[in-house]
């Protein structure tokens, strides 16, 4: 089993620093940062738990949900790539880990 825990603390201190921003900082794009993340965690997820199945995106819920839609997506994957059979997982959760503190970085936050 994989030790998501990087991607979960990673996930978690971007997705605090969203719901502390201030409104107009979100609005400037960090809330737009943090949605693309969210919806690429969430298809990778997707294609984890179902590599057949075409992957859906993840609403935009407006810029105060996008910390917790956030949340939700890494929590997802992490659990997916936790519990997913044996294999070439851990390129995928470091890049991952990656993906969530170059989008941290770009926002700003």
């Amino acid at each position: 089993m994989l030790d998501t825990s990087d991607l979960t603390a990673a996930v978690e201190r971007f997705a605090d620093r969203l719901r502390a921003a201030p409104q107009s900082r979100l609005q400037r794009g960090a809330a737009a940062e943090g949605l693309a993340l969210a919806r690429e965690l969430a298809v990778r997820a997707q294609r984890v738990e179902d590599p057949d199945r075409e992957p859906r995106t993840m609403p935009d819920a407006g810029i105060f949900t996008v910390a917790d839609q956030l949340a939700v997506a890494g929590s997802d994957l992490a659990e997916a790539l936790r519990t997913a059979p044996a294999g070439p997982r851990e390129g995928e959760l470091d890049e991952a880990v990656g993906l969530v503190r170059e989008a941290a970085e770009r926002s700003g936050l």
